[in-house]
């Protein structure tokens, strides 16, 4: 499915209930493949490669709040009940922006590893990302990457192709907006419940993150996840779906 240029997975389930995965930066829709072999296979799944990543490439990433927008518009001609939203990283940072503009489109979200406070020297760092850029597209620089991201050999040509067609305007955009990423006010309004994850051996300020968002919003539950870094959808994506079955409806 295309919309708005958009690429877009959907997998027709017996259930009423809809789960829209919103992938982290640099990787795509194929990240959640391990997890999808272990949730029960009668949800629908919407499953999108967000602006700029794999097959939506052609599409440049510019904003959150395009890409919020871009989200929006496939929902508003969505024929079905509210949809839960389950994000990583850079899509966990949409999926807290998607509940809070539209609380209609959406009944519950899983949070997962979402930095929820900006980050110190966002130029240094996206000057730093400026010139390291190329080596994305090296292959054995690839493999290095893909290894601290925990993809598994299986996933690497995705991993690789993914990371050849990212472009550097897509790069530093997606890059920028993540770090400088703070919890809209509107998020304390959002009436659904809402799950956040980190993983144990992540960065103090992952963790600050995490309880910043569960303090902010009264449905919100903060939970740390033992033996993960920052990649628990490929780290531990059967202990990830036995968690994401209980909290479901």
């Amino acid at each position: 499915m295309d919309t708005s240029g958009v690429y877009v997975e959907t997998t027709i389930g017996l259930k009423e209930e809809t789960l829209l995965l919103l992938h982290g930066g640099g990787v795509a829709g194929w990240m959640w493949r391990p997890l999808l072999e272990q949730l029960e296979t009668d949800y629908s799944f919407l499953v999108p490669d967000l602006p700029g990543h794999d097959h939506s490439a052609n599409l440049p990433y510019r904003s959150h709040q395009q890409t919020v927008n871009t989200l929006i518009s496939l929902f508003e001609g969505y024929e079905g009940s509210p949809v839960t939203v389950i994000g990583f990283s850079l899509g966990a940072q949409l999926a807290i922006l998607l509940a809070s503009q539209r609380p209609d489109l959406v009944e519950r979200v899983g949070i997962i590893s979402a930095q929820a406070k900006p980050a110190k020297w966002p130029a240094a760092t996206l000057a730093t990302l400026r010139m390291a850029a190329p080596l994305a597209k090296n292959e054995h620089f690839a493999r290095a990457q893909a290894k601290e991201l925990f993809i598994p050999s299986a996933l690497f040509p995705a991993y690789l192709r993914t990371s050849r067609s990212l472009s550097l305007e897509t790069l530093l955009a997606s890059v920028g907006e993540n770090i400088r990423f703070s919890i809209p006010e509107s998020w304390a309004e959002f009436p659904g419940d809402s799950l956040v994850l980190v993983g144990e051996a992540e960065r103090p300020m992952m963790r600050t993150s995490a309880n910043l968002l569960a303090d902010s919003q009264s449905g919100c539950e903060a939970e740390i996840v033992a033996d993960c870094g920052h990649g628990i959808p490929l780290q531990r994506p059967g202990w990830l779906a036995q968690r994401l079955q209980a909290w479901l409806p």
